[in-house]
């Protein structure tokens, strides 16, 4: 039989790369395939200490890979379209008063689309990449179910919810199965010299980290002087705009109090940060648009685990479907600092229900 070809997503990283040994193993034809996410000024991309795997060696260490592996390997630039569905969005989402999820679009715009499409002008039956994630085929309901990984503690589900059935039927996660710890040690078994390497960091287009300085230098005007005030609307100081903030913030306020005081809400129209004790962070439902469902929903309310972000704790919760892309979720115990702009995820066991973006807390 003709073997399946897999286009493997490398990245020059161990979890790419192991994937790519993995495949092998399993019998596919495999091909490297290599994005190109933007563009990085020579001094930043040259330093070795720079932990995103789009610095200027990225590229070259998935090419090695590739040439020790004996697969063929590309590039594919998607600098453009990086731009315009990450970059954009994730800039617009602050000034706008909401906290973005940068990687979740990339993964639902480039990574699970525009790389497919790439991936079938080389003829691929699979594309595949590095994820911490599982694909399973449930034969009597038809379904692709997808599932946590093996290791909780490298699980990628929850950026994973905007797939559809069609694009799990062509997906491979082969390092879902495996620890991180196991796959550090295929690498060195492969002695493909990426075991050791540190893992990429949360900010890929911003390698200091400070997005406040990023979007001042994307768009000085939108940085705005307003007013700080509590939850009775009385003033307590100013702030320098409201893309500097995010709910549950605490440090860098400008603010002395008697009590510890938080960002509880942000008023775009009205330009103002609103402060609260930490008592006032925690909320109870919210609204979220934008909503995929990977398996369908129960025609009427339902119950499931809710994750608001990547790092939270999952929590019990009661979700009712508005139409077919909102949701509102309420949950059995309120939640601290759900924050606008951030995911929704919902799980049932170790399956992943589906998710959407939280648009109103309350």
């Amino acid at each position: 039989m003709k073997k399946k070809k897999v286009v493997v997503a490398m990245s020059g990283g161990v979890d790419s790369s192991v994937a790519a040994v993995l495949l092998l193993q399993q019998g596919y034809e495999v091909i490297g395939l290599t994005m190109e996410f933007f563009a990085l000024p020579p001094d930043i991309c040259d330093q070795p200490n720079w932990r995103s795997y789009y610095s200027r060696g990225a590229g070259e260490r998935a090419k090695e890979v590739a040439a020790k592996l004996g697969i063929p390997h590309y590039f594919v630039d998607f600098k453009a379209a990086f731009e315009d569905y990450v970059v954009k969005d994730f800039c617009q989402e602050y000034f706008q008063g909401r906290t973005p999820n940068p990687c979740i679009r990339c993964n639902k715009f480039l990574k699970f689309d525009l790389f497919w499409t790439k991936a079938q002008q080389l003829g691929a039956d699979f594309i595949a990449t590095g994820h911490y994630a599982r694909i399973e085929y449930n034969w009597r309901k038809s379904l692709y179910y997808l599932k946590k990984a093996k290791d909780k503690n490298k699980d990628q589900s929850y950026f994973l919810y905007s797939l559809t059935q069609a694009q799990l039927a062509r997906i491979l996660f082969p390092v879902g199965n495996y620890t991180k710890k196991e796959i550090r040690q295929i690498d060195r078994q492969f002695g493909l010299a990426s075991a050791d390497r540190e893992e990429s960091q949360e900010v890929c287009f911003i390698p200091d980290q400070d997005y406040v300085r990023f979007l001042r230098e994307r768009n000085p005007q939108a940085f705005q002087p307003g007013l700080i005030v509590d939850e009775n609307n009385q003033q307590l100081g100013n702030h320098q705009g409201i893309a500097g903030y995010t709910i549950g913030q605490r440090r860098g306020l400008g603010i002395a109090f008697s009590h510890p005081l938080y960002v509880i809400a942000l008023r775009p129209a009205k330009n103002e940060v609103v402060v609260g004790p930490e008592k006032s962070l925690y909320r109870r439902c919210l609204i979220a648009s934008q909503v995929n469902f990977i398996v369908p929903p129960p025609p009427k309310r339902f119950k499931a685990k809710a994750r608001l972000r990547y790092r939270h704790q999952e929590a019990e919760a009661f979700i009712q479907c508005l139409n077919t892309t909102k949701i509102r979720v309420e949950f059995l115990n309120p939640q601290r600092a759900i924050t606008p702009g951030q995911s929704v995820v919902l799980y049932k066991g170790n399956i992943v229900l589906g998710g959407g973006v939280i648009d109103e807390v309350f």
